[in-house]
């Protein structure tokens, strides 16, 4: 009876040691090194008298300043041409894309701004083509203007970068 005392008592003072050392796991502190923000200029001259950067990347989070139909000395292009508008921000929102190793695949969030909603719908079949493997979220948003009055529409991302 002794013996199985002494052994019941071992078996306890080991699942409660046992026990200490998964706590002492669990209360040890995580120190994670803070990631600094990734900035990117399209068009650094432009970017850089409007005072903004056209992309950061925090960690796998990318956030995409909206595009625009405009050349590299910020004038308007396309100007009266929605159609033509939309696959010009297409077509610089893939550089950036690109700079970052993405892809339209990691586009989690796309916001366009338009001053014409229903132009926009009926042109807006060019996405099909950018998105092969599904739309991803976001809002469409008709306005009465946008930075410049030649610009018809305005394309804001937000990427997810698996790793």
């Amino acid at each position: 009876m002794l013996t199985t005392f002494f052994v019941l008592t071992f078996i306890f003072q080991s699942c409660q040691q046992k026990q200490r050392e998964e706590t002492k796991e669990v209360e040890k502190e995580v120190i994670v090194e803070s990631e600094k923000p990734e900035y990117f200029l399209l068009r650094p001259g432009v970017e850089k008298a409007y005072g903004y950067s056209h992309a950061v990347k925090i960690g796998n989070s990318i956030k995409i300043s909206r595009a625009v139909s405009m050349d590299d000395k910020g004038n308007p292009t396309a100007v009266g041409d929605i159609e033509q508008q939309m696959k010009n921000c297409y077509a610089d929102l893939e550089k950036i894309l690109k700079r970052f190793s993405c892809r339209f695949d990691d586009v989690v969030k796309e916001d366009v701004f338009t001053t014409d909603m229903a132009q926009m719908l009926e042109k807006s079949a060019c996405r099909a083509e950018i998105y092969e493997n599904g739309f991803p979220t976001g809002s469409w948003l008709e306005g009465k203007g946008l930075a410049l009055p030649e610009f018809m529409v305005e394309i804001e991302l937000e990427v997810h970068k698996s790793e």
